[in-house]
């Protein structure tokens, strides 16, 4: 799993179902172990408008981003987590997207367990190791696509 998708997991993880967060960047930086730029490049990269975020930053000593969630739609809400998702996916990063769907009433629980038995670690062992998070990447781009088709 890449730097950039831990860090990405980790802020899906931070927003929840509240759908803000506001982070210290040095801190955030800190925790994960990277220099502060490899923040502002996943949230300048994963959370923009077109994903459906909205970044609000504040410098100087006391500063923070804040990362909020836009209002969408339903099928909106499944087209930011496809887009979201890009070429890997990495197993926490899939269940963090789950439970942002099933916080925002967009698929319902059971749907969502199905999804993350299908991508798990465990369904995928038969997948050379270093293949298994693009393939975990399609078959969840494509389950949320279904999903999206089912309920819209």
């Amino acid at each position: 799993m890449s730097l950039s998708s831990q860090i990405t997991g980790m802020i899906l993880e931070m927003l929840g179902n509240g759908g803000t967060v506001e982070i210290q960047r040095n801190e955030l930086a800190q925790t994960v172990g990277c220099v502060p730029s490899q923040i502002n490049y996943v949230i300048a990269s994963r959370f923009t408008p077109e994903q459906g975020y909205i970044v609000e930053s504040r410098r100087g000593g006391g500063g923070y981003i804040r990362i909020r969630r836009a209002a969408m739609e339903p099928n909106q809400k499944v087209m930011h987590a496809v887009n979201a998702v890009g070429g890997r996916l990495d197993e926490r990063t899939a269940r963090a997207h789950l439970a942002e769907l099933v916080g925002a009433g967009v698929i319902d629980k059971h749907a969502a367990v199905l999804m993350l038995s299908a991508v798990s670690d465990n369904a995928l062992r038969p997948a050379a190791a270093g293949d298994r998070d693009a393939v975990r990447a399609s078959v969840f781009k494509q389950l949320l696509l279904v999903e999206m088709g089912r309920n819209g």
